[in-house]
């Protein structure tokens, strides 16, 4: 008799993929998303979760088939989660935390579906769409601690300074504070998410929100700055240096374009660029902090982990 054992292995290194491509697709419906509320395709799909009541996919109607396409991701992701959960039980040897990180995976992504149903039924209330968009950066910030996770066994060791670890912890409530005000700035400003009706918007102005979030993210440039000059001072470790480096690059790179944004107009185009860096900053984000504070070396025996 053929054991479990023995015909539904899973490798360290196969698992990891596996949760990399569930990252991938969950940082894609990100962005999809956008595309979604900046094409004005929000309602193309009238119902939910068939497009229509008496249809499951659109007519020929690029609005439908853009809401309906973004529904067809979210079936991608659903797959790549049970993917990670079903991983989880195969992989050898087994580890009850990345298991238990991987049912959080699903549990957001039933919220997300739901939610995303609430949407399209409350015709896109903005504080429903923000809402979605924060769960999205739940369900990231659970993929990446995954993904982290499930590459204990082929990292070093590494003890940080805990001059790293006080500004890591900061950075990532700054970060949580730029997004939120982003976020403000997007459901007060002019991409409604609907050609075909009125949206009703955040009862703030675009200039006072801008400000604030801007404020933030000048604030963050400088923390950004403080990390990078102390990791220098300690660095020594690649880990490190790759998160140091992305993180310059995300942040200097979304400053960039979200001033461009502000001062042109605000078009489709730079908003759906600011909208996946935002997602990329945030993955750089969670990433770095779980570098500073993990100062473990590699895990191979099942047991739980506190990873933030």
């Amino acid at each position: 008799m053929v054991t479990r054992e023995r015909w539904l292995p899973l490798t360290p290194d196969g698992y990891r993929r596996i949760c990399g491509i569930a990252l991938l697709l969950l940082t894609g419906i990100v962005v999809s998303g956008a595309a979604v509320r900046l094409s004005g395709s929000g309602l193309g799909c009238s119902d939910w979760p068939t497009c229509e009541q008496d249809q499951f996919i659109p007519e020929a109607n690029l609005h439908g088939w853009i809401e309906f396409g973004n529904r067809l991701v979210t079936g991608l992701v659903s797959l790549a989660v049970v993917a990670a959960v079903l991983g989880s039980l195969a992989r050898r040897p087994k580890r009850r935390d990345l298991l238990r990180w991987s049912w959080g995976l699903v549990a957001g992504v039933v919220g997300q579906v739901v939610l995303g149903g609430i949407v399209v039924l409350n015709h896109l209330n903005p504080w429903l769409v923000l809402g979605h968009f924060a769960l999205s950066m739940v369900l990231v910030w659970n993929a990446v601690v995954l993904h982290h996770l499930a590459g204990d066994h082929d990292r070093p060791k590494f003890v940080a300074p805990p001059i790293l670890r006080h500004l890591s912890g900061w950075l990532s409530g700054l970060a949580m504070v730029v997004l939120a005000t982003g976020t403000l700035v997007t459901g007060s400003g002019p991409h409604t998410g609907s050609r075909d009706e009125p949206v009703p918007r955040l009862p703030f102005t675009v200039r006072e929100v801008a400000q604030v979030h801007g404020s933030s993210v000048v604030v963050l440039i400088l923390l950004a700055g403080a990390i990078f000059l102390s990791a220098r001072r300690h660095g020594g470790n690649p880990t490190l240096s790759r998160a140091v480096n992305w993180l310059i690059i995300i942040v200097a790179a979304q400053a960039t374009v979200g001033w461009t944004q502000y001062f042109t107009g605000v078009p489709a185009v730079l908003v759906g660029l600011h909208v996946a860096g935002a997602t990329a900053l945030w993955m750089t984000v969670v990433r770095l902090r779980l570098v500073v504070t993990d100062s473990r070396g590699p895990c191979t025996t099942a047991g739980t982990r506190r990873p933030m």
